[in-house]
């Protein structure tokens, strides 16, 4: 776990009493589960059947991105967590860690470290913390025009994809990852999110 993953959890208000949900992600080479943390509980009227949403999203996140490319053997056991929050918290994660003091839609905390070695074979591999932010999300759903509940699929594959090595800071990983989002969401019937967005966090 890094730094950062382990501070930002720290951070979490002392009231806060989020719902928990444990969701089984696997793939056939990986087996995988994911912690989903409801902090905000406007989310449910947002979409209704979230955690069923995230299940799909995080399977077809590790299916379309393949661990592999972290240097995982098949059969790794892998683990991660989901925060659905408001605003005013991934504002204060956006300020803390990226000094842009603004709510984002996504944000994606990896905690597998190049530097670091792997866990000994067997062992759980912990990947990394995805946070996703109500009011940006529908907010953008609303001006795009598309499904709440695609953007949310969106967000979580993207968000997965960083905990596994992906990113977007130089054109070509930009490309490469687009790419990869765009065949992704095809396979569950959603239409390419970089035609109609200006785009995701990180």
């Amino acid at each position: 776990m890094t730094a950062a993953t382990a501070l930002w959890r720290s951070a979490m208000p002392a009231d806060a009493a989020p719902a928990l949900f444990d969701l089984e992600v696997g793939t056939p080479a990986y087996p995988a589960t994911a912690s989903l943390q409801v902090e905000d509980s406007a989310w449910g009227e947002a979409v209704p059947d979230v955690p069923v949403l995230l299940t799909r999203a995080i399977r077809a996140a590790l299916l379309g991105g393949d661990p592999a490319g972290l240097d995982l053997a098949e059969g790794t056991p892998l683990d991660l967590s989901v925060v659905l929050c408001d605003d005013a918290r991934i504002q204060a994660l956006n300020r803390e860690w990226r000094d842009k003091d603004a709510p984002t839609n996504v944000l994606s905390f990896a905690a597998l470290d190049a530097e670091e070695p792997l866990p000994p074979p067997g062992a759980v591999v912990l990947l990394g913390d995805v946070v996703i932010a109500r009011e940006t999300v529908l907010r953008e759903a609303l001006d795009q025009g598309i499904p709440v509940a695609d953007h949310v699929f969106h967000l979580a594959v993207h968000g997965v994809l960083h905990l596994l090595g992906y990113d977007h800071q130089e054109d070509e990983e930009a490309v490469e990852m687009e790419g990869l989002e765009t065949a992704i969401l095809a396979e569950h019937g959603i239409q390419d999110p970089h035609a109609a967005l200006d785009g995701v966090g990180s």
